[in-house]
């Protein structure tokens, strides 16, 4: 038992000193921010301003929804008008798989396009950036998994999300599935972060409040994952504590009132704040777990995150505290002056109310036993492989938090006998 503790120690030491190297490096890679148009009818400005950029034709990638509800008429009225000629690729599915992807790149070609607009939630996002990687570096997708993988730049991206939670719009990274593994693939690229995104509360108030929900505390997630791991800068930390602050201040309103403007305006600003300290910062075990369930059961990535962002917080938070207790304050949970664990511990309470109130489930229903090592070996690798965590697991630890997000058993129920 000694000997396996002493193992762990200095692996963990190992692991923490690499990670604290990668990030001194990630200080020094250019990212890229997009110009950002904000309000009500910004992606009709975004519209009329791309449509004047000279590109022969636009793909925009997107889902049958949107596509049926009509979000897209504004911003398609104004590139009509504009002159600028677009084809409409609307097949996009949660978590999108490789083929779908690759009938993307081939639909890209097909039509003679040269530039990309991203309008959805994340799944579209990330389809449409691996889609600009593929289309410019022409090899499997599987072979542009992983950092800068592609030799040439993708071609343009124009981005209009259509849900405040995964900050794709300003990120490096493009998260797809991969069918045949069963898992998600990471494509990274800082040249593929979109030149200018449009944040349109607007097109985000027919969201479901369950879903307003699970994109929001990914949100948080992204923001609080930057704010607490190893890879720090004061700029991530002043977007990921502006992210948080109204996160608390905004979400529920969001969940509640869906058509509130000002809420959704602030929920997407957060997420996109929340998205470039991110970009910077990186992520953590919570997004390392969360890629194995929607990997391995398709759960949404945001809600995947909103159940275990809660149990991963309260293991770390022996090496966190202090980030624990800043945050309680932007959180607006505690007060300066306060002991800094009186504070942690009110952020971890503040986080479970908050998913309380907003309707997060404390378990994963899809969830087995069985594959509870597995998806535990495959977290430890993404995670100890690519993100500064602030505390480190064994393979044990992790297994056990995962199991605590089993599904409850339901009591059998007894019948009466007869008199």
């Amino acid at each position: 038992m000694l000997t396996n503790l002493l193992s762990d120690s200095v692996r963990a030491a190992g692991l923490g000193a690499l990670m604290r190297g990668a990030g001194l490096v990630t200080r020094f890679i250019p990212i890229p921010q997009p110009t950002l148009l904000v309000g009500e009818g910004s992606s009709a400005r975004l519209g009329q301003t791309i449509a004047g950029f000279g590109h022969r034709k636009f793909l925009i990638v997107t889902d049958s929804i949107i596509a049926r509800l009509g979000l897209l008429s504004p911003m398609t009225e104004a590139l009509t008008e504009g002159g600028a000629e677009f084809v409409v690729f609307d097949e996009i599915t949660p978590d999108a798989p490789i083929p779908l992807i690759e009938k993307g790149i081939d639909f890209y070609k097909e039509h003679g396009c040269d530039a990309i607009v991203a309008f959805g939630g994340g799944s579209s996002m990330d389809s449409a950036k691996a889609i600009a990687v593929a289309v410019a570096n022409p090899k499997p997708l599987r072979q542009l998994a992983g950092y800068l993988k592609g030799l040439h730049t993708p071609v343009k991206i124009y981005a209009v999300p259509t849900t405040a939670g995964t900050g794709s719009e300003v990120t490096v990274a493009a998260v797809i599935s991969d069918p045949e593994s069963a898992k998600k693939l990471v494509i990274v690229d800082p040249r593929m972060v979109p030149q200018m995104a449009a944040l349109d509360p607007a097109l985000m108030t027919g969201i479901p409040p369950h879903i307003t929900a699970a994109t929001g505390i990914d949100a948080l997630t992204h923001a609080v994952e930057a704010f607490v791991g190893n890879w720090t800068t004061s700029y991530s930390d002043g977007m990921a504590l502006s992210a948080v602050g109204m996160i608390f201040d905004n979400l529920r309103t969001a969940c509640r009132d869906g058509k509130n403007l000002a809420a959704r305006e602030k929920m997407a600003l957060a997420s996109t704040y929340a998205g470039f300290a991110f970009t910077r910062a990186n992520v953590g075990y919570v997004h390392a777990i969360a890629h194995q369930f929607g990997g391995k059961y398709h759960t949404a990535h945001g809600l995947a995150n909103a159940i275990m962002l809660p149990l991963v917080l309260k293991y770390s938070r022996p090496a966190i505290t202090d980030r624990l207790a800043a945050l309680a304050v932007r959180a607006k949970v505690g007060e300066e002056g306060e002991a800094a664990e009186v504070l942690a511990q009110k952020f971890l309470d503040a986080v479970d109310q908050l998913n309380h109130d907003i309707g997060i489930p404390t378990t994963l229903a899809a969830l087995r036993e069985e594959d509870i090592p597995a998806l535990a070996e495959a977290a430890l690798q993404e995670a100890h492989t690519g993100y500064p965590v602030p505390r480190y697991m064994t393979q044990e630890i992790c297994e056990d938090l995962i199991r605590q997000v089993l599904p409850k058993e339901k009591p059998a129920v007894r019948k009466k006998k007869s008199a």
